[in-house]
């Protein structure tokens, strides 16, 4: 499976508002439509994974992600804050690019890691994080997955 054909444009958001982490991490488990108890715990797990270790990347790409029992299926969702946000990347720069991957416990499709190799694959071309910011469209995003991700 390509990693186009886990996005779509309810999942994509171009401008996040949050100037923090924290903010931001809200903001995209948001765009997964779960309810308030569900976005609550699933925000919960993220925090608790960013503080085993950064899943900011490098080159202004993050890649949040976890397993939680609030989803049925593996969920995907896209952010980018041009500004930039304090991520605390291994490069210790900030992150514009956010790609938030959640999965069930047991997942009986078994793509939760090679999701999250595919989009790291996908991260690491060297024109993806200037392209990703000149992007001035869902649709451009989408396009872009689908011309350069695996």
């Amino acid at each position: 499976m390509r990693l186009r054909e886990l996005f779509n444009e309810d999942v994509v958001k171009l401008d996040l508002e949050s100037d923090t982490k924290e903010g931001a991490l809200r903001e995209l488990v948001g765009m997964l439509a779960l309810d308030e108890k569900s976005e609550g715990i699933l925000y919960k797990t993220l925090r608790r994974r960013e503080n085993l270790g950064s899943t900011g990347i490098g080159k202004g790409i993050a890649i949040p992600h976890c397993r939680s029992l609030v989803v049925t299926r593996l969920r995907l969702a896209y952010g980018r804050k041009k500004g930039g946000l304090d991520f605390h990347a291994i490069d210790g720069a900030p992150v514009h690019n956010l790609f938030l991957i959640i999965a069930p416990p047991l997942e009986v499709s078994n793509q939760y890691l090679p999701v999250l190799g595919k989009i790291a694959q996908f991260a690491k071309d060297p024109e993806v994080p200037g392209l990703l910011m000149e992007l001035d469209s869902v649709e451009g995003f989408l396009s872009l997955l689908n011309e350069r991700a695996p």
